[in-house]
């Protein structure tokens, strides 16, 4: 069980990845755009906060990596803390997102659906 919260956190850290790329690099094109349906003046427009909002998302899979590597090489006490921490953390963000915005509810299971099973799959195989 801790191998599949390893790799469902691991497949959520690539997703958030995909996110930094859409809301850091490709913002103002025509696939992020079409992802957060918004006109180019309005992409235009919130440029600066997506660039930041993505750094975020990177660092949150950061985190995750890091955890999985250190819990591979042995510390499994920090790694596991690490995956929780980044996995959480996106699990909490995808909750702010449905709870402030209810019509965001697809983006929300989206971002935050994988890393809730890959913290529930870790928690399992740590207890059991």
């Amino acid at each position: 069980m801790v191998i599949a919260g390893l790799v469902l956190a691991g497949v959520a850290a690539v997703v958030h990845v995909f996110i930094f790329y859409l809301e850091s690099i490709g913002w103002t094109g025509g696939l992020a755009r079409k992802t957060f349906g918004m006109t180019r003046e309005e992409a235009e427009a919130q440029r600066e906060l997506a660039f930041n909002q993505g750094f975020y998302n990177l660092f949150l899979a950061v985190a995750v990596v890091v955890g999985i590597i250190v819990y591979a090489a042995g510390q499994h006490a920090v790694g596991a803390t690490l995956v929780f921490a980044g996995a959480g953390s996106m699990v909490a963000a995808s909750s702010v997102l449905v709870l402030s915005n209810p019509s965001r509810a697809a983006a929300a299971a989206k971002q935050g659906l994988i890393p809730a099973l890959g913290v529930l799959a870790l928690a399992i195989g740590l207890i059991i």
